[in-house]
């Protein structure tokens, strides 16, 4: 008795890994075969929309009743800003500005047919940092494709990294 609870005890105190596959070198996404990769696609599609300031793109990634949330924090007060799909498609008109929105790190979970996208994200127009904060993505997953329901972001001028 006393060997068969010294090996309970010895299994239970020695490091249990469990297998995930590595992240692509310089990337920090999940590799192009997995389900995150396939949740990650539609985000993905969306960042490049706003980088093309294609309404049109975005739109693609997005469900036809999708919403967006925005916490603005300035001078210390927040303000809740609820869009309907439309308004937030109206935010991405063609114009000389570049813009380009880096979403770092994210962390994926998914359940069934449901997901969720979250990481700090940095916004820069020109080049230069505009605003940061982190982004939200609800996804769903419907006929086999993963769309955004609602993207919540925070968005603050303070604390950004470039």
């Amino acid at each position: 008795m006393p060997l068969i609870f010294a090996l309970a005890l010895a299994a239970q105190m020695s490091p249990m890994t469990t297998p995930v596959q590595p992240l692509p070198k310089g990337t920090g996404l999940p590799p192009p075969a997995t389900e995150e990769a396939q949740v990650m696609a539609p985000v993905t599609a969306l960042l490049n929309g706003i980088a093309a300031r294609d309404a049109t793109a975005i739109g693609e990634a997005l469900r036809p009743d999708a919403t967006a949330t925005i916490a603005t924090e300035q001078a210390g007060a927040s303000t809740i800003t609820h869009k309907t799909r439309a308004e937030l498609l109206a935010r991405f008109t063609p114009g000389p500005e570049r813009f380009q929105e880096r979403l770092s790190d994210p962390a994926i979970e998914i359940d069934g047919d449901i997901a969720m996208v979250w990481g700090p994200y940095t916004f820069l127009i020109d080049g230069k940092v505009h605003h940061c904060g982190y982004d939200h993505f609800d996804l769903v997953r419907e006929s086999g494709r993963w769309k955004i329901q609602n993207l919540t972001w925070s968005s603050r001028t303070t604390g950004c990294e470039g």
